[in-house]
């Protein structure tokens, strides 16, 4: 290589390195957040769960003790299986439901848009108001569906006294609470789905069924897989609606992981064990998500 050649290259690979640097100032700030935000509480989480502590500032190293306990708690085990059970509940209604919606209200009229608008106005109150407002539907005692099976002759239901009936009460509250946000994502995939698809399935004597079938599901797969995994992780974090409508009764019925624990954590103050359940909610919602993620690309290679 010649000198003028050399020349050449050592300002370029100086420059190159600089433009590294410049990039790296750039992502600076989001990975000093993430680190700090995300992994340190993560690995401190860990280590606090192999602790037995308080709040109190006494802590003494006991391994997977906390671990053990959990695995022979019936408590917390009854508390996953509600959770895996609201989740069932909740996430296909959600699903569903909100497709649904959005394919009803997937229209330029004025009235299709205030109906957006009212389906997503739930969505916006507080777990507090929305929790007031179904118990009073809920009531045995003068509440709505209390009134309304009276009309039919029906003695009024207790729902949310009721063991085999207050979890799903709590999902429907849910439902009817989260229903605007999967509405407005499949809204704005519905959206995007090109027209020429649709004018071509009407030139082929496509019907409505078929059609939705074959060109409207296959172009919002994508968008259908992202609402499952939003609404799986949201609804393994059930907290406010159970302690508020229930507070986990009756008789455990309808106590779910969050709510185990914060009443291990903040009642008991037994801080490693609460910590130790934490971690494994953080486990079962990480496998969750890339188990439906892996499903979901798997269709899409098919």
């Amino acid at each position: 290589m010649s000198e003028l050649s050399k020349a050449r290259v050592q300002p370029a690979r100086a420059g190159a390195q600089q433009s590294r640097w410049s990039h790296l100032l750039y992502v600076a700030p989001f990975l000093f957040l993430y680190v700090t935000l995300l992994v340190y509480p993560l690995f401190a989480g860990f280590w606090l769960s192999l602790h037995k502590a308080d709040f109190f500032g006494g802590s003494r190293f006991v391994g997977f003790e906390n671990f053990v306990r959990l695995s022979n708690d019936k408590v917390f085990i009854g508390a996953v299986g509600n959770t895996f059970y609201f989740i069932l509940l909740t996430v296909p209604a959600l699903a569903i439901i909100g497709l649904g919606l959005a394919l009803a209200l997937n229209r330029t009229t004025r009235t299709a848009a205030f109906l957006r608008g009212v389906f997503f106005s739930s969505s916006v109150l507080s777990v507090t108001i929305v929790t007031l407002l179904w118990k009073v539907v809920f009531a045995p005692d003068g509440g709505f569906l209390a009134n309304l099976l009276k009309a039919f002759g029906k003695a009024p239901v207790a729902f949310l006294s009721d063991a085999n009936l207050a979890l799903p009460a709590i999902a429907i509250t849910t439902i009817w609470w989260c229903i605007g946000l999967p509405m407005m994502l499949f809204l704005a995939a519905l959206q995007q789905v090109p027209r020429e698809l649709y004018e071509a399935a009407a030139l082929d004597n496509a019907g409505r069924w078929k059609t939705l079938w074959n060109v409207t599901l296959p172009s919002i797969r994508r968008t259908f897989a992202l609402v499952i995994i939003i609404e799986v992780v949201l609804q393994f974090q059930l907290f406010g609606q159970a302690y508020l409508m229930t507070q986990g009764g009756p008789n455990n019925a309808s106590r779910p992981l969050v709510l185990f624990i914060f009443e291990v954590g903040f009642t008991r103050w037994d801080v490693g064990y609460a910590v130790a359940a934490g971690q494994i909610l953080f486990g079962l919602i990480a496998i969750a998500a890339m188990a439906q993620y892996f499903v979901a690309r798997r269709k899409e290679a098919f």
